[in-house]
């Protein structure tokens, strides 16, 4: 099989970083094409990189040498490849703007910036959860007025650690859903080298985050109405997000009531039999088993849990009634791969398998 060629808008950043590393040997896609601001421009990706690579593992051979190109010369970049994954540095407007400028010279655009996310017409996708939302694509073509261009941008990383947990129960109609999640350092693009002072620390404070954590679910759990996504109006969700010394793995604290209470042994089967489409299309990134559920009662823990299934799966644990709420449970999920560049990915091995990412 030819591999569609891809090409990665902020390539040098962590998360470009992530699907560099994530792409290495995909049996689908192949990175032809890196492109970075002004200042990486013309360098091979191994100079513009330098001493900032973050990941664990080296840096894959076959991009060393790529030249970097100049994000803003969209036509450049996009005559080069079939579609782009986005981790552009930018505002928000900056990146809408170049988003929608890449999508319209026909080049499909799977976005981790959070600038797209409420775009009426712009699918913001979860594939275990909401895969029926790619319908919204035909409505965002005849807006752009493209023919295979369109933007699909993934949810925040905060969310990934509770909200498939609530999606698998959802037939008995979580109402009132309170979480505390305990965000790592990555989620902010540092390492403990380059923010010193996050060693010993926690920081009660994550700019925007407690906005998405409440409102992103919503619109994931939203109907797809006249060309747009209609956000849902339950549950109701209030969190805190809070910045703890952490390198990799966002946890969630979660407090949740129900209009029709299961017992325990529902809620775990429900957990653990839970499959979505990327399980049934057996995709390449796709976790076996979306979520575990652990019965020991110091887990899920970040240094044992956060890399199930690759990081592309979420681990659960502590499920025990509560005084105040009906149930309450610790949540997990790898923040850089499942919830930044590996839920992207597989959002595109998505879009290719129901035919929206074809070669050009």
């Amino acid at each position: 099989m030819n591999k569609l060629k891809v090409g990665i808008l902020g390539g040098t950043g962590m998360v470009g970083q992530r699907f560099v590393s994530l792409l290495e040997n995909h049996p689908w896609f192949e990175v032809v094409s890196i492109a970075a601001s002004e200042r990486s421009a013309g360098k091979t990706y191994e100079e513009a990189v330098g001493e900032r690579w973050k990941m664990t593992t080296p840096m894959p051979e076959s991009v060393k040498k790529i030249i970097v190109k100049n994000v803003n010369n969209v036509e450049e970049v996009s005559k080069e490849v079939d579609f782009v994954f986005s981790a552009v540095d930018m505002t928000k407007e900056e990146i809408k703007a170049i988003e929608e400028a890449y999508a319209k010279t026909e080049t499909p655009v799977v976005s981790n910036n959070s600038a797209h996310r409420w775009t009426p017409d712009v699918p913001m996708v979860v594939p275990e959860i909401n895969p029926e939302h790619l319908a919204v694509i035909e409505d965002q073509k005849k807006r752009l007025e493209t023919n295979r261009g369109f933007i699909v941008v993934k949810p925040n990383c905060s969310i990934q650690s509770y909200t498939p947990a609530l999606h698998a129960l959802k037939e008995f109609g979580p109402k009132v859903v309170v979480v505390t999640t305990y965000q790592a350092i990555s989620g902010a693009g540092k390492t403990f080298k380059d923010w010193p002072e996050m060693v010993d620390n926690v920081i009660p404070y994550i700019g925007g985050e407690e906005e998405k954590s409440e409102q992103e679910p919503l619109r994931i759990w939203g109907k797809v109405e006249n060309g747009q996504i209609v956000k849902a109006n339950t549950p109701v969700i209030t969190t805190q997000c809070i910045r703890v010394p952490v390198s990799d793995g966002h946890t969630a604290a979660v407090f949740v009531s129900f209009d029709k209470k299961p017992t325990k042994e529902q809620i775990i089967k429900a957990w653990r039999e839970y499959k979505g489409l990327p399980q049934e299309l057996d995709l390449p990134s796709a976790p076996k088993h979306f979520i575990q559920y652990l019965e020991e009662d110091n887990r899920p823990q970040v240094k044992l849990d956060k890399d199930y299934e690759n990081g592309m799966g979420i681990s659960l644990g502590r499920l025990r009634e509560d005084t105040v709420y009906d149930y309450k449970f610790v949540g997990l999920s790898h923040n850089t791969i499942r919830g930044a560049a590996g839920g992207a990915v597989l959002i595109a091995e998505l879009l290719k398998a129901k035919g929206y990412i074809t070669s050009k």
